[in-house]
C-alpha cells in the first residue's frame, strides 16, 4: 500500500511537468500549424472549413463553389490551383497562418511577459471554439452516404476527427491562460510596495 501511495504522490506532484508540457505543446504545434499555412496544399486543405463558415465565408471570392476545385492533398492540379488563386484561398491562408503563429509565440512568451501568455491562451481558447463549430458548419466532418450503411453523425470523417480535437486545444489554453495570469498576479504584487501607514495615522 505504501508503494501505491508513493505513485500517487509522485503522480499529484507533476501537475507542474504537466502545465509546462501543456504550454509548450501549445506553442509547438500552433507555430507549426500556423506556419504551414504559407505551403498550399494546406491553404486548399482549410477550404470547406472556410467556405461553410458564415464569419468566414466572407474572406473567399466564391465559396459556393469550392468543392469542384479540391486538390487530393500533395496533388498539384493547375486548374485547380488556378481557381484558389481567384478564391483568394491562399492570402487568406497566409493570413490565418501568421495569425496562428502569433497565438503561439505569445504563448511562448509566458517567461518574461506573462501578460501577453495570458492573451495569447485566452484568444486560443476563442479559436478553438471557432474551430469546433466546424463540426457544425462543415459537411466534410461527417463520413458521406456513399451507398454503405456508415455515413453521418456521430461518424466523424478524417476532417471531423481533425476538428474535434479542438476540444483539448480549448481546455489546454484555458489552463495555461489561468497560470500566465497567477504568474503576472505574483509578479505585480512583488513590485507593489507595501502601504506604510502615514504620520498621522499612526499619532491618531
Amino acid at each position: 500500500m505504501g508503494a501505491v501511495t508513493r505513485l500517487f504522490e509522485l503522480a499529484a506532484g507533476a501537475d507542474r511537468l504537466g502545465l509546462a508540457v501543456t504550454r509548450i505543446g501549445l506553442v509547438v504545434v500552433l507555430v507549426w500549424i500556423g506556419g504551414l499555412k504559407v505551403y498550399h496544399y494546406e491553404a486548399d486543405g482549410i477550404a470547406p472549413f472556410v467556405a461553410n463558415s458564415p464569419v468566414m465565408s466572407f474572406f473567399y471570392a466564391d465559396p459556393a463553389n469550392y468543392k469542384a476545385h479540391m486538390n487530393p492533398e500533395g496533388a498539384v492540379v493547375p486548374a485547380n490551383r488556378a481557381w484558389h488563386e481567384m478564391n483568394r484561398t491562399y492570402p487568406f491562408a497566409l493570413g490565418l497562418g501568421s495569425v496562428i503563429v502569433l497565438y503561439g509565440l505569445l504563448i511562448a512568451l509566458h517567461p518574461v511577459l506573462p501578460q501577453a501568455a495570458t492573451v495569447g491562451s485566452f484568444l486560443v481558447a476563442v479559436m478553438s471554439v471557432v474551430t469546433l463549430s466546424f463540426l457544425v458548419t462543415t459537411p466534410e466532418c461527417w463520413v458521406p452516404d456513399r451507398g454503405g450503411p456508415e455515413h453521418g453523425f456521430p461518424l466523424l470523417s478524417g476532417a471531423g476527427r481533425l476538428v474535434v480535437k479542438d476540444a483539448i486545444m480549448a481546455g489546454a489554453a484555458l489552463v495555461t491562460m489561468a497560470d500566465s495570469a497567477k504568474a503576472f498576479l505574483r509578479r505585480r504584487a512583488r513590485r507593489t510596495p507595501a502601504e506604510v501607514p502615514s504620520a498621522g495615522a499612526v499619532a491618531a
